[in-house]
């Protein structure tokens, strides 16, 4: 793979592992998995799994390609890597590469999903061949859990791995997802829970007529500024300072082309995205109080509900701060940890017996033309990837993830 590399790249700055690793990911940029398509890359990575010795199951639901792999070193921890190998579709123009090709320049690999997420899955499969290559004593259990289906819906990738692993009795105690989280430098944030995610379609009926004559209309418009003055007025008491949640009104649609008609309809959107101290129930709950004596000029849908997630300091050898660990002796310093962003698939996993935490490259240039990751930035996230499974699934450290 030497001569895939920028001359800007001299041989000397590279180890044979480390090339691996740029091989990975510009070998994963190759497979052109716009989402739900895995294109090869599900069947590439379970092919580089079953070399190491992981039992594979692979399995499709609606074009989606979900694999579960697994390596058992005998009892001790069970922990997974999750990620996604589907990308968003490249805007034409303005790429200094072909999208799909994986190319370096000025020592970074430039390409779709370089960062968002192939770069983690790259940088994850190194540090995974490290640990079963090392002579160190091992225990537990290490899970590959990947889907082709995040950028999309979701609805037939991490959700079905997620069933179908409680269907076979199986409880991780943790699990690392692989999404882009760092802000300047890499390991610098760290995702240890996710807000939830709730629109609707708000519909507003009133009446017709002519604007001469108002005391016989219903004016939905009128009608909508209340609305909206109200849902951007609710209080989010279970709020937390690292958590807070935002409503934000995305559209309102009279569909009126008179300037004499009282309009009879309006339609308002709106997308909520809420603290861990609620369930979409309660966010629901509260909107439908906030205007209880409107309702019966209302309809509301409720669309695309994605449940918060939340991770905290269990104990002292839990998976957060074992990562945490990880993270500061690679670079020296300890994580912000976050909840801000959008949703992601650690969503599915999370539970109160396993904890879930996001960490992975800069997410500066995900989805965006001439997306790429630095060659330092991946071997950074390698590194800390490698000294959390030594830790984890070293013999010496028997404690438990709890």
């Amino acid at each position: 793979m030497t001569k895939a590399i920028n001359k800007k790249v001299p041989a000397p700055y590279l180890t044979i592992p480390q090339l691996k690793t740029l091989s990975h990911l510009q070998t994963l940029i190759r497979f052109k998995s716009i989402t739900p398509n895995s294109a090869g890359g599900v069947e590439w990575l379970a092919h580089q799994l079953t070399d190491l010795g992981f039992s594979i199951e692979q399995f499709s639901a609606h074009n989606v390609t979900n694999l579960i792999a697994k390596i058992s070193f005998g009892a001790g921890p069970v922990v997974a890597f999750s990620g996604h190998i589907d990308v968003v579709p490249a805007a034409q123009g303005g790429w200094l590469a072909d999208p799909f090709d994986g190319k370096i320049i000025n020592d970074a690999i430039y390409g779709r999903g370089a960062a968002d997420m192939k770069g983690g899955i790259a940088a994850m499969l190194s540090a995974t061949q490290s640990l079963i290559h090392s002579a160190q004593q091992k225990q537990g259990s290490l899970y590959w859990l990947i889907t082709s289906d995040e950028e999309g819906e979701a609805e037939h990738g991490s959700v079905l791995i997620a069933k179908r692993l409680a269907q076979q009795g199986v409880v991780l105690d943790g699990c690392i997802v692989g999404e882009p989280t760092s802000h300047l430098q890499v390991g610098d944030t760290i995702k240890n829970g996710r807000r939830g995610a709730l629109s609707a379609r708000l519909t507003i009926q009133g009446k017709a007529g002519h604007v001469a004559y108002p005391e016989n209309t219903i004016n939905a418009a009128h009608i909508s500024a209340e609305v909206v003055n109200r849902l951007i007025q609710i209080d989010w008491l279970l709020d937390e300072p690292s958590s807070k949640t935002s409503l934000q009104v995305t559209g309102i649609n009279i569909d009126n082309v008179l300037d004499n008609l009282v309009p009879a309809q309006c339609d308002i959107t709106f997308n909520i995205r809420y603290s861990h101290g609620y369930k979409s129930t309660d966010v629901k709950q509260l909107v439908l109080t906030a205007l209880n004596d409107l309702n019966e000029y209302l309809t509301v849908q409720w669309e695309r509900p994605c449940e918060p997630y939340y991770t905290s300091h269990r104990a002292e050898r839990c998976l957060l701060a074992q990562l945490e660990q990880a993270i500061f002796n690679v670079t020296g310093s300890y994580p912000v940890l976050s909840t801000s962003g959008g949703t992601s698939d650690g969503r599915f996993f999370a539970s109160k017996n396993t904890q879930v935490i996001e960490c992975g490259v800069l997410n500066q240039t995900i989805h965006q033309v001439n997306e790429h990751v630095p060659i330092s930035d991946l071997l950074q996230i390698e590194k800390i990837y490698t000294q959390l499974l030594v830790h984890i699934f070293s013999q010496s450290n028997n404690e438990e993830i709890r």
